[in-house]
Protein backbone atom coordinates (compact mmCIF):
# COMPACT_ATOMS: atom_id res chain seq x y z
CA UNK A 1 0.00 0.00 0.00
CA UNK A 2 1.33 3.44 -0.96
CA UNK A 3 1.49 6.00 1.80
CA UNK A 4 -0.45 9.14 0.88
CA UNK A 5 1.30 12.33 1.95
CA UNK A 6 -0.55 15.62 2.35
CA UNK A 7 1.74 18.14 0.67
CA UNK A 8 0.54 21.12 2.72
CA UNK A 9 1.43 19.40 6.00
CA UNK A 10 5.10 19.12 5.08
CA UNK A 11 7.70 21.89 5.50
CA UNK A 12 10.31 22.97 2.95
CA UNK A 13 13.86 21.71 3.43
CA UNK A 14 16.27 24.57 4.28
CA UNK A 15 18.83 24.47 1.51
CA UNK A 16 21.56 26.36 -0.28
CA UNK A 17 22.52 26.34 -3.95
CA UNK A 18 25.74 27.52 -5.54
CA UNK A 19 26.15 29.15 -8.95
CA UNK A 20 29.88 28.67 -9.45
CA UNK A 21 31.51 30.67 -12.25
CA UNK A 22 34.90 30.10 -13.83
CA UNK A 23 37.18 32.90 -15.04
CA UNK A 24 35.30 33.04 -18.38
CA UNK A 25 31.91 33.49 -16.67
CA UNK A 26 30.76 29.93 -17.47
CA UNK A 27 28.64 28.10 -14.88
CA UNK A 28 29.50 24.75 -13.29
CA UNK A 29 26.88 22.01 -13.67
CA UNK A 30 27.09 18.34 -12.80
CA UNK A 31 25.06 15.29 -13.75
CA UNK A 32 23.36 13.26 -10.99
CA UNK A 33 24.74 9.74 -10.64
CA UNK A 34 22.73 7.19 -12.58
CA UNK A 35 21.03 9.73 -14.83
CA UNK A 36 21.69 10.74 -18.40
CA UNK A 37 19.73 13.96 -18.20
CA UNK A 38 19.60 15.31 -14.63
CA UNK A 39 22.08 18.20 -14.56
CA UNK A 40 22.17 20.75 -11.78
CA UNK A 41 24.32 23.21 -9.90
CA UNK A 42 25.68 22.11 -6.49
CA UNK A 43 23.13 22.35 -3.70
CA UNK A 44 22.35 20.82 -0.35
CA UNK A 45 20.76 21.14 3.05
CA UNK A 46 21.65 23.74 5.63
CA UNK A 47 22.55 21.99 8.88
CA UNK A 48 21.14 23.06 12.25
CA UNK A 49 22.97 26.18 13.43
CA UNK A 50 24.73 26.71 10.07
CA UNK A 51 24.36 29.84 7.95
CA UNK A 52 23.76 29.66 4.19
CA UNK A 53 27.23 30.89 3.23
CA UNK A 54 29.00 28.29 5.40
CA UNK A 55 26.67 25.59 4.09
CA UNK A 56 27.48 26.57 0.50
CA UNK A 57 31.22 26.13 0.98
CA UNK A 58 30.67 22.83 2.84
CA UNK A 59 28.41 21.57 0.04
CA UNK A 60 31.01 22.46 -2.60
CA UNK A 61 33.59 20.41 -0.71
CA UNK A 62 31.21 17.48 -0.20
CA UNK A 63 29.81 17.41 -3.74
CA UNK A 64 32.66 18.47 -6.03
CA UNK A 65 35.69 17.88 -3.83
CA UNK A 66 36.79 21.49 -3.51
CA UNK A 67 35.66 24.72 -1.91
CA UNK A 68 38.14 26.87 -3.86
CA UNK A 69 35.73 29.71 -4.44
CA UNK A 70 35.31 33.37 -3.68
CA UNK A 71 31.94 34.64 -2.47
CA UNK A 72 30.33 37.25 -4.72
CA UNK A 73 26.67 37.52 -3.74
CA UNK A 74 23.66 35.82 -2.19
CA UNK A 75 20.08 35.96 -3.46
CA UNK A 76 17.98 38.63 -1.78
CA UNK A 77 15.44 36.03 -0.63
CA UNK A 78 15.08 32.26 -0.70
CA UNK A 79 13.55 30.48 -3.70
CA UNK A 80 11.19 27.51 -3.30
CA UNK A 81 10.28 24.53 -5.39
CA UNK A 82 7.86 21.69 -4.72
CA UNK A 83 8.60 18.08 -5.48
CA UNK A 84 6.41 16.53 -8.16
CA UNK A 85 3.68 14.21 -6.86
CA UNK A 86 5.60 11.07 -7.85
CA UNK A 87 8.55 12.05 -5.63
CA UNK A 88 6.60 13.43 -2.67
CA UNK A 89 6.99 11.12 0.29
CA UNK A 90 9.78 9.15 -1.44
CA UNK A 91 12.83 11.41 -1.25
CA UNK A 92 14.40 12.81 1.93
CA UNK A 93 12.57 10.09 3.87
CA UNK A 94 9.29 11.86 3.16
CA UNK A 95 10.08 14.75 5.52
CA UNK A 96 9.91 17.65 3.04
CA UNK A 97 7.55 18.92 0.32
CA UNK A 98 10.40 20.58 -1.57
CA UNK A 99 13.26 22.94 -0.89
CA UNK A 100 13.61 26.55 0.15
CA UNK A 101 16.98 27.62 -1.20
CA UNK A 102 19.26 30.57 -0.68
CA UNK A 103 21.57 30.82 -3.67
CA UNK A 104 25.18 31.95 -3.61
CA UNK A 105 27.09 33.30 -6.59
CA UNK A 106 30.79 32.44 -6.35
CA UNK A 107 33.88 32.65 -8.53
CA UNK A 108 35.89 29.44 -8.81
CA UNK A 109 39.49 30.13 -7.75
CA UNK A 110 40.94 26.69 -8.44
CA UNK A 111 41.74 24.80 -11.62
CA UNK A 112 39.63 22.14 -13.30
CA UNK A 113 41.97 19.54 -11.76
CA UNK A 114 40.72 20.61 -8.30
CA UNK A 115 37.21 19.39 -9.11
CA UNK A 116 36.84 15.82 -7.85
CA UNK A 117 33.56 13.96 -8.11
CA UNK A 118 34.99 10.88 -6.39
CA UNK A 119 34.00 12.21 -2.98
CA UNK A 120 33.12 10.14 0.10
CA UNK A 121 29.47 10.01 -1.05
CA UNK A 122 29.43 10.74 -4.81
CA UNK A 123 26.35 12.56 -6.08
CA UNK A 124 27.57 13.34 -9.60
CA UNK A 125 29.25 11.32 -12.35
CA UNK A 126 30.05 14.07 -14.89
CA UNK A 127 30.49 17.83 -14.94
CA UNK A 128 31.04 20.71 -17.36
CA UNK A 129 31.14 24.48 -17.68
CA UNK A 130 28.24 26.00 -19.61
CA UNK A 131 26.97 29.41 -20.63
CA UNK A 132 24.63 30.71 -17.92
CA UNK A 133 21.82 31.24 -20.43
CA UNK A 134 21.80 27.49 -21.15
CA UNK A 135 20.99 26.62 -17.52
CA UNK A 136 17.18 26.50 -17.69
CA UNK A 137 17.26 24.10 -20.64
CA UNK A 138 19.35 21.54 -18.73
CA UNK A 139 17.37 21.46 -15.50
CA UNK A 140 14.49 19.14 -14.60
CA UNK A 141 11.15 20.88 -15.13
CA UNK A 142 10.16 21.17 -11.46
CA UNK A 143 13.37 23.09 -10.61
CA UNK A 144 13.39 25.26 -13.75
CA UNK A 145 11.46 28.27 -12.30
CA UNK A 146 13.99 28.53 -9.47
CA UNK A 147 16.92 28.39 -11.91
CA UNK A 148 15.29 31.05 -14.10
CA UNK A 149 14.75 33.33 -11.08
CA UNK A 150 18.30 32.84 -9.78
CA UNK A 151 19.74 33.46 -13.24
CA UNK A 152 17.67 36.65 -13.59
CA UNK A 153 18.89 37.90 -10.21
CA UNK A 154 22.56 37.12 -10.88
CA UNK A 155 22.62 38.00 -14.61
CA UNK A 156 23.99 41.56 -14.13
CA UNK A 157 26.83 40.27 -11.94
CA UNK A 158 27.62 37.46 -14.39
CA UNK A 159 27.78 39.99 -17.24
CA UNK A 160 30.09 42.23 -15.20
CA UNK A 161 32.40 39.30 -14.43
CA UNK A 162 32.56 38.31 -18.10
CA UNK A 163 33.79 41.78 -19.03
CA UNK A 164 36.55 41.52 -16.41
CA UNK A 165 37.57 37.99 -17.44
Amino acid sequence: MTKIVARDTLPYRPCVGIMLLNDRGAVFVARRCGSEADWQMPQGGIDEGEDARSAAFRELEEEIGTAKAEFIAMTAAPHRYDLPDELLGRVWKGRWRGQEQMWMLARFTGTDADIRLDTAHPEFDAWKWIDAEALPGLIVAFKRPVYEAVLAEFRPRIAALKTLG
